[in-house]
């Protein structure tokens, strides 16, 4: 006995230390697991974040504050100045001084390159002219009517390595002097403007006659050598004491304006018979015109007064479809005279002086002023801007000569530029645009994300428009309604859905569904309304069915019987859309609705991102609903019916109530889903980006663009930034919305977890 009770205590101490190991291993399994679990959330977070910081340090560029800093201090010769150019890599700069005489110096320590004169013997020299748009030419007035136009150019060569610049002064219509006015006038005000192939010079003499040149270069049949040939006409002009001419790149419109802000504009594509478009003051009363340049393009006027003030001003097509100067934006932040103003060369940027040294700089398109530096100059007489942008020259009465570093790398972007209406070059009035290209050299960049996030929302809104009211509804049957077989068939196809690859779905959508629409638009239509009329009367004819003939389909089956009702209905509205279209609207319905309400129809718009969005989301929503609808107690669904309600009544105000928690995280998740999507939207809409809620007109989201545009931006460009910037505020608003979802589902779960 004894034997044989220490072999039961020795067998039930085994099996409890085998007990007890078991739960050692399940306790530790337990706590690998949950360590597991809480790595991989800790280790998604800070994914995440760190995608959050990654954006936030590509796209922190854009919004650092712009400086200009001292560089250097030069001795120089010149007491008056007439020209001043700075070469591209602020090494050498050019000054002309009003006796003809230049120099070509280095900014950087004054070191002398080279200088002359330009003044041909026996000829007198009348008034020397400066560009007035930034450009390197300039022009010489002679006595008797003669002129010698010529220009700055800085030749750069590289050698081991090592880059040299070589200066020298260029004659586009050659070294001798040409005639721009009748012999014996005496120029008083001289612009010029061209090239080696046509130039084009405007003269104003002593008498107030203005005359217009035009010069094109032509080789002479029996040999090589050019020949120079000009045209010479007289304006008509009522305008006296013209300070400032303005021509402009293209040479075809020409600006004149007085001290007292008297502008005259001409239209001189026409060089035989210029036009007087219009007369107007561009300043205030009282107030005079101090400086006057052409922004960066030609396209737009700067015009400083001696109040400090720069207003932007440029042509706009009236009702009549004539041009008309507006002012469009002002720039205050200058107190005293404007002495100068030099435009960028590439970027809608410039820099402007005023008479006590003090320098802003300023950016047109994003109406910014980007940075005021007091104190840079004594007496300013010039100053000039390297074409990037990046140095700044300026040479003042003391004979010194400033050099400074501009630090402007992104003067773009501004929240009135990324969000607001922006009144951009020849735009009758503000818009919003993204256009961030173009092959145009006088190309203002465009940068706003409005459309695009309009987009982005628009494909969202008509993607859940169609798949919410498809998805729950059907929840809402195969939880509740279905047989069980059925669901388990029907289910598990549905959410395969979610694996089909969206770039699948884009190819259909583009070449295959959008064709189909715009061809059969009327029936596609006609479905928004015949399907649901369709069903109902279905669901009312077998209501009036024998019960015998009724219960031979097993309960919750009755849907499958509605498939071939479908494709009836699919099938009729599609065969009977041609004919209608034909006999209704002349064949084209697209183009009647742009006829009759001025309607536009894009192939690839936004009723077809719709339905393949949808179709795309679809599986999310319908998955998720289901779920929570399924989760619901049958308590509840039995208790109410045992009270008297209807099945209708016990899902739509139990059921739904119970379940509304999950059902509102899955129309935020098919949400999320609609807003990030790329392939669908970049593939089946015409990926322009306008703002209107027209279905039949395509859009461009946010997602679509990045992958459009991020292949051709620049590293680390204005455009490569706003693309992240972008980027950015996906990932905010996606953010945002599961933000709010996770909000709201705890109070509904809260609310309604008591029923």
């Amino acid at each position: 006995m004894l034997t044989g009770g220490s072999h039961v205590t020795d067998t039930l101490s085994d099996l409890g230390k085998t007990e007890l190991s078991h739960r050692r291993l399940r306790i530790l399994k337990d706590r690998l697991f949950g360590f597991t679990m809480a790595f991989g959330g800790v280790a998604v977070i800070a994914a995440i974040l760190t995608i959050f910081f990654y954006l936030l340090y590509v796209v922190w560029p854009l919004f650092r504050s712009v400086d200009i800093t001292p560089i250097n201090t030069a001795e120089v010769a010149a007491t008056s100045v007439a020209q001043l150019v700075l070469n591209e890599y602020a090494d050498t700069a050019f000054v002309l001084a009003p006796n003809g005489s230049y120099e070509f110096f280095d900014p950087r320590d004054g070191r002398a390159l080279k200088h002359g004169k330009l003044v041909p013997e026996r000829q007198a020299l009348q008034k020397t002219f400066g560009s007035n748009h930034g450009s390197r030419t300039f022009a010489l007035a002679l006595n008797g009517g003669k002129a010698i136009i010529a220009r700055a150019v800085f030749n750069a060569e590289f050698t081991n390595s090592k880059r040299e610049t070589h200066p020298d002064i260029h004659y586009p219509l050659g070294p001798d002097p040409v005639t721009v006015v009748p012999p014996g006038a005496v120029i008083s005000n001289l612009a010029v403007e061209g090239d080696e192939q046509a130039a084009t010079s405007i003269a104003l003499t002593t008498n107030n006659e203005l005359y217009l040149t035009h010069f094109a270069q032509s080789a002479s049949l029996l040999d090589d050598t050019p020949h120079v040939e000009s045209t010479r006409v007289e304006i008509a002009t009522s305008a006296h004491d013209i300070e400032f001419m303005l021509l402009d790149i293209d040479q075809n419109e020409l600006y004149l304006i007085n001290h007292d802000g008297l502008l005259s504009f001409y239209d001189i594509r026409n060089k035989d018979a210029p036009k007087l478009l219009e007369e107007l003051q561009v300043v205030q009363p009282g107030a005079r015109v101090t400086a006057a340049e052409f922004l960066s393009g030609g396209i737009s006027l700067l015009i400083g007064d001696d109040r400090g003030r720069i207003t932007q001003w440029f042509p706009i097509r009236d009702e009549q479809n004539n041009y008309r100067l507006k002012p469009i934006r002002s720039f205050r932040d200058l107190t005293q005279p404007i002495r100068a103003i030099a435009p960028e060369y590439a970027r809608k940027s410039f820099v402007a002086i005023d008479a006590s040294g003090t320098v802003g700089l300023f950016h047109t398109t994003a109406d910014r002023t980007l940075v005021i530096k007091p104190n840079l100059a004594r007496e300013p007489l010039a100053l000039a801007l390297a074409a990037p942008g990046n140095a700044l020259a300026i040479i003042g009465a003391d004979h010194q000569a400033g050099l400074f570093a501009v630090a402007n790398p992104h003067p773009e972007v501004s929240w009135h530029a990324l969000w607001g209406k922006v009144h951009y070059e020849g735009r009758a009035q503000p818009e919003y645009i993204w256009q961030s290209s173009s092959a145009s050299s006088d190309f203002e960049p465009k940068f706003s994300l409005t459309p695009l996030t309009f987009g982005t929302l628009k494909a969202a809104l008509y993607a859940l428009l169609f798949a919410i009211p498809v998805a729950i509804l059907g929840a809402v049957y195969t939880a509740y309604f279905m047989q069980p077989r059925l669901r388990t068939f029907i289910k598990p196809s549905i959410e395969i859905m979610a694996a089909l690859p969206t770039v699948i779905l884009g190819f259909l959508a583009g070449l295959w569904l959008a064709p189909l629409i715009e061809t059969h638009l009327i029936g596609v239509l006609s479905l928004i309304v015949a399907l649901p009329f369709a069903l109902l009367l279905t669901a009312w004819l077998w209501s009036r069915l024998p019960g015998a003939l009724r219960h031979q389909v097993p309960e919750g089956m009755e849907a499958v019987l509605l498939i071939p009702v479908v494709c009836a209905v699919i099938w009729l509205a599609m065969s009977v859309s041609q004919p209608l279209e034909q006999a209704w609207f002349a064949g084209n319905l697209p183009r009647w609705l742009t006829h009759e309400f001025g309607i536009t129809y894009d192939q690839r718009n936004s009723l077809v991102v719709g339905i393949a969005m949808g179709f795309a989301i679809i599986p999310n929503i319908y998955s998720i609903s289901e779920d929570a609808l399924f989760a619901v107690p049958k308590q509840l669904s039995t208790g109410s019916l045992a009270l008297g309600a209807t099945p209708w009544q016990t899902v739509t105000r139990v059921v739904l109530l119970t379940a509304s928690p999950g059902i509102f995280s899955a129309v935020m998740i098919g949400l999320g889903r609609a807003v990030g999507e790329t392939m669908i939207v970049l593939m089946s809409t015409g990926n322009t980006p306008i703002m209107d809620l027209n279905m039949f007109q395509g859009f461009r989201a946010l997602s679509a663009n990045i992958a459009v545009e991020m292949p051709e931006s620049a590293l680390n460009s204005t455009h490569y930034r706003v693309l992240f910037l972008a980027a950015l505020v996906l990932f905010a608003v996606t953010f945002l919305f599961n933000t709010v979802a996770e909000i709201v589902r705890q109070r509904l779960r809260t609310k309604y977890g008591n029923l």
